[in-house]
């Protein structure tokens, strides 16, 4: 769904609306997921500094602050789960790329958790397709993102426990 300029406007306008719309990437009128998903890779390189104990802390402040977020923005556009919030794809991506603080590896590493977290964001196994369904406001667009995410973080734990 494409937003018109006023609710781009009440989006930009608003700090949750900046958060919520990974400061406007979800705003891209392609794939805005993808596009949260690629520019949430920016502030971890960042994060991926913090020892892991902090990282855990971040995202849990992150997703809480993804939930107010996107409630924020659901009561703006009276959507559920519009695709101009993409903060629960940073979150998610974060936890698909944790096992890099553990067992650090290169680029190749960081395209594979970016490329699975997407596949397990657009496929949504269950419980994500559960959580997708039944979970509603913010906390509900975030959930099912960090389920995906988890998917992702143990696929690509597995992976790297082999090379």
């Amino acid at each position: 769904m494409r937003l018109d300029a006023a609710q781009r406007r009440a989006i930009l306008g608003d700090p949750a609306g900046w958060i919520a719309s990974g400061f406007g990437s979800g705003l891209s009128p392609v794939a805005p997921g993808t596009a949260g998903s690629a520019v949430a890779l920016i502030p971890w390189l960042a994060l991926r500094e913090l020892p892991l104990p902090l990282y855990l802390i971040v995202l849990v402040l992150a997703f809480a602050l993804g939930v107010w977020a996107s409630n924020v923005v659901i009561g703006k556009l009276r959507i559920e789960d519009p695709g101009v919030i993409v903060w629960d794809e940073f979150v998610g991506q974060w936890i698909a790329l944790a096992p890099l603080l553990v067992w650090p590896h290169g680029w190749p590493w960081i395209v594979a958790g970016f490329l699975l977290f997407r596949v397990f964001d657009v496929w949504k196994p269950w419980p994500v397709s559960w959580a997708d369904r039944a979970i509603k406001g913010g906390f509900g667009v975030m959930l099912d993102d960090v389920l995906a995410g988890a998917y992702a973080a143990i696929v690509i734990a597995i992976a790297m426990s082999f090379f």
